[in-house]
């Protein structure tokens, strides 16, 4: 059987190594030079580690990711650490991570500290069964409770940060226990960085005769109601038995346009949020705290969602001495924010930096990069799973896995390797 995946990330890679092993002739087709897809990074010439274009990490419960580097043979490239989350309250940062630090946070009165966050935060962490939640919104569940003063303070930010004001209010509870239930204080990374990780697998899938095809954009594709898939590509068509498309649904409606008319509907009806990350590299260290991920209420002024100093994570000696801070938001398709030039969003975002460490200058700043996608969270509404399409379309030969169907849980390296092996397992099964 020949099979065509579209898409080098994470899910692509996985199924390509689940289906080349089962004997398969898999070509991957990437538009970008690299492998990695959203979690991929770039590496500077003094840098012994790459560093992720946008910030990520996995969590030591990440079973999909790290059981795969562990079945690859690769356990000893895994990196923990325990770093600090810290949040936001009357213009200082408190470590928001364990059970005392939620017992110190001046934010909340000491009963609510203990009887809302531990009757409610080990319901969700303890809880097996979401289905249920999501016919309620987190915004109405969590006020309830949690309760006002709690969710007012912690996490309403969160949500609101993450999907905007149009949004937050819809989100369904099922996403939030997802984040609750599954996360652990201790993360984990890869040897080198994830591009290394990236790299290694490609290189390995390389060796089981996976063709790898950078550089190349899919411009359109067409599925057989009889079985097989034609790509058209640069250099022409290629057909092949089998097409497994790991992108967004609004590309896989405007790239399959024969779909049945139900299908593209669900495919179109999906809301997703865009993403635009700057990443600087400091001659200083800014949090002077030593925290990692500070997470920032927009209604305080601030003009992204979340800071992450990464070398309060992994030391700055990987990244020449420097030390390296992402600046990153979700932002609904429209933004002024990706229009704008790096420049002009450098100078809106430096002034923020200064209410991290005040004594904060814009000399420190030895280079900067900037990334934009329009693709990088799905907004799961109230009942999402009705609105999820399937990964077997209606058409024979072509399916579909994106991180809209990783749902309840978040998009994040370690469901799109599930997800990849979960449709390569489909197409298995579906040409025995």
């Amino acid at each position: 059987m020949r099979v065509a995946i579209i898409g080098a990330g994470a899910g692509g890679l996985s199924a390509a190594y689940d289906l080349t092993r089962a004997g398969h002739a898999v070509t991957v087709f990437e538009a970008d030079p690299t492998p990695g897809g959203l979690g991929g990074g770039f590496r500077e010439p003094d840098w012994e580690w790459s560093v992720e274009k946008y910030y990520r990490h996995w969590f030591t419960s990440d079973r999909d990711v790290l059981g795969l580097i562990r079945e690859l043979g690769w356990e000893k490239n895994i990196v923990v650490r325990r770093p600090v989350t810290a949040i936001y309250y009357k213009e200082k940062f408190y470590a928001y991570d364990s059970i005392p630090s939620w017992l110190a946070f001046p934010g909340l009165p000491f009963p609510l500290r203990v009887w809302n966050l531990f009757i409610a935060g080990f319901f969700l962490k303890l809880n097996p069964f979401w289905k249920w939640m999501e016919a309620y919104a987190a915004d109405d569940w969590m006020r309830r409770w949690f309760g006002n003063r709690i969710y007012d303070q912690v996490w309403k930010p969160l949500l609101v940060g993450k999907f905007g004001e149009e949004n937050y209010r819809l989100i369904n509870m099922a996403w939030f226990w997802a984040r609750m239930h599954s996360r652990t204080p201790n993360l984990a990374t890869y040897q080198g960085g994830m591009q290394a990780f990236f790299d290694q697998l490609a290189g390995r899938l390389g060796e089981m005769g996976v063709r790898l095809r950078y550089s190349t954009q899919v411009e359109r594709m067409v599925a057989h109601p009889e079985g097989g898939c034609e790509l058209q590509v640069p250099s022409g068509k290629e057909r092949f038995d089998v097409c497994l498309a790991t992108f967004s649904p609004h590309q896989l409606a405007a790239m399959a346009s024969n779909l049945p008319a139900d299908y593209l509907a669900k495919l179109r009806s999906l809301r997703h949020m865009g993403a635009v990350v700057m990443v600087f590299e400091l001659s200083r260290r800014l949090s002077t705290q030593g925290v990692y991920w500070h997470n920032l209420p927009k209604d305080a002024g601030f003009p992204f969602l979340g800071l992450v100093e990464h070398t309060n994570f992994l030391p700055p000696e990987h990244f020449g001495g420097n030390h390296i801070v992402y600046c990153g938001d979700y932002l609904p398709l429209g933004h002024e924010y990706f229009s704008m030039t790096q420049e002009a969003l450098q100078k809106r975002f430096l002034p923020a930096l200064r209410r991290i460490n005040p004594e904060f200058q814009p000399s420190w700043v030895k280079k900067s990069w900037l990334f934009k996608t329009e693709y990088a969270q799905p907004v799961p509404l109230i009942r999402h799973s009705r609105n999820i399409p399937s990964v077997r379309t209606p058409l024979p030969g072509l399916y579909f896995a994106g991180m809209s169907q990783v749902y309840p849980w978040d998009r994040g390296t370690n469901y799109a390797v599930r997800l990849g092996r979960e449709a390569a397992k489909m197409i298995l099964e579906d040409w025995k």
